[in-house]
């Protein structure tokens, strides 16, 4: 009687149980091979990119974004490095495309179960299950962030800032071979270089590139559902903790490829919720701490803007300002203490100079068009690429702006969020096959704060798209493939996100205008 009436509490329990003996079975397991397989990969992948680099005056080694784009398109690497990739990564396509469809069937059930017929949640058990949902989703990360080598370009242009932070901090931004990456997520891997080079922990190097990013994800997943908690139901909530921790889109990008976007997406989502909940001064330190960390952080700015034209007070303008000051000088003075400190002015310029493409592998309207990798002053009808996306710029701005302006409230912070990057992403030129991912996390919090039912039908799909995009390109690249070429995948993704886009238009408005769905107002 007493086993029957623990039972979830007890499945629970094995659940983390089980899941912690794999992670450390899993690390005790990963020694001196995995070290040999990790190091001849790095040489071969420095070794190709460097033959691969364009020779210019005045060249910077690329950026993690783009190292895959020394080569070229459609051409095999060697040999050995493209037998390493197929077996250190593409022999898991399958299974993680298998994963995807699973996810989705298995969240439609759940979705069905807590909207539809109302399934309830003991108070009772909350904590026992949201620790086994965010302990399971850290603990299955970690195995399968040692077991799939990612990718080895950016992990090893990672490895490469890592070392070289740890070893000469202060002049990281000094020399031929400086990042083009801002100084934010430098700080990062200087404690990663400096943790890698103790003998014990040098195996698992790969491990502790992306494990802050693994660590992102769960931290989101928590923040998620606090806020969620807060505003929704016990079920909603549980429900939305999974969604996040367990999403494919969400670990192919940090647990398989190795890449940082959630780290900044955790910033920002994080900047969006203060601002929300009126600590603008907070937020705005975050604002500015994501566009030090990537310069996509920039199309986020317009939502900080909007809320002080909306407060309308010179406090506010003051709080901002001084905010944002500190926190950039913090951030950027110990890489000027021996340079001018314009160096990050020219670091921002000449990093939105380059890929001038009309898309970069990202799955959008360019992309539809079969503009992928052709160069953005071509001419489209009368005008170029490069302004076609200007003009879509100004134009996604001016909508969010009516959108803010008419909710008349800074709970819209998260949907203008959400429409600035997505509508940047579909319609804007340069942009990469990544640059969308805050979308999901941001589609979330837009349902917490309206409740309007469509917008988790929007994450899902952003989910979708999401996923699809980032597990094309990461294993055509690991192939040994730059540029993807127009395909019925690429058309029907690219596709996908131009119709999410204009739904997504569609649904806002009706929110703003007919107050549809939307929560109480927080004044």
């Amino acid at each position: 009687m007493v086993f029957k009436k623990h039972i979830l509490k007890i499945s629970l329990l094995v659940i983390l149980v089980l899941a912690s003996v794999f992670c450390i079975t899993t690390l005790k397991s990963y020694s001196g091979n995995a070290t040999q397989s990790t190091q001849t990969k790095i040489a071969y992948s420095n070794s190709f990119a460097s033959q691969n680099a364009p020779q210019e005056p005045g060249w910077q080694s690329q950026p993690s974004d783009a190292s895959q784009r020394t080569v070229s398109p459609h051409a095999g690497g060697p040999n050995g490095m493209k037998s390493m990739s197929t077996n250190a990564s593409a022999n898991y396509s399958s299974q993680v495309i298998a994963y995807a469809v699973i996810f989705l069937l298995l969240f439609l059930a759940a979705y069905y179960l807590v909207i539809k017929k109302k399934a309830k949640i003991q108070p009772c058990n909350a904590k026992l299950l949201i620790l086994t949902i965010l302990g399971v989703g850290l603990l299955l990360r970690i195995p399968l962030a040692m077991l799939i080598s990612g990718h080895p370009f950016d992990l090893s242009t990672f490895k490469n800032w890592a070392t070289t932070a740890a070893n000469n901090f202060f002049q990281f931004y000094q020399g031929r071979n400086a990042s083009d990456y801002p100084p934010l997520y430098i700080y990062v891997l200087f404690l990663i270089g400096k943790i890698g080079n103790l003998s014990a922990l040098s195996p698992y190097f790969t491990l502790l590139l992306k494990l802050p990013s693994i660590v992102a994800d769960i931290a989101s997943s928590f923040l998620l559902y606090k806020l969620a908690k807060k505003y929704l139901s016990l079920e909603i909530s549980i429900l939305i903790a999974a969604f996040y921790t367990f999403n494919p889109a969400v670990f192919i990008n940090s647990t398989i490829w190795g890449q940082v976007d959630s780290l900044f997406t955790l910033i920002i989502i994080s900047a969006i919720v203060l601002l929300s909940e009126k600590k603008i001064g907070v937020a705005t330190v975050l604002f500015t701490a994501a566009v030090l960390m990537k310069p996509q952080g920039i199309i986020f700015l317009p939502v900080l803007f909007f809320e002080l034209i909306r407060q309308k007070t010179l406090r506010s303008w003051i709080k901002v300002i001084i905010s944002a000051l500190v926190t950039g000088i913090v951030i950027v003075l110990p890489f000027s203490l021996n340079t001018n400190g314009l160096w990050i002015f020219k670091l921002f310029a000449s990093t939105l100079r380059e890929y001038p493409y009309a898309s970069v592998n990202a799955f959008n309207f360019f992309s539809l068009l079969g503009a992928n990798f052709v160069k953005d002053a071509g001419t489209l009808f009368v005008f170029s690429y490069h302004t076609w996306g200007l003009i879509a710029i100004v134009m996604i701005t001016a909508f969010s702006w009516f959108l803010f302006i008419k909710g008349k409230n800074r709970i819209y912070a998260s949907v203008v969020a959400l429409l600035l990057i997505v509508g940047v992403f579909t319609f804007s030129t340069r942009m990469h096959e990544r640059y969308m991912f805050p979308a999901v996390a941001l589609a979330i919090l837009a349902f917490i704060y309206l409740k309007d039912k469509r917008l988790v039908l929007l994450a899902a799909g952003y989910s979708t798209t999401i996923y699809i995009n980032t597990h094309f390109v990461l294993y055509e690249t690991q192939n040994g493939i730059n540029s993807i070429a127009f395909g019925p995948t690429l058309a029907a993704t690219s596709l996908l996100n131009v119709l999410l886009f204009v739904y997504l238009c569609k649904v806002l408005y009706e929110i703003v205008t007919e107050r549809r769905g939307c929560c109480k107002v927080i004044t």
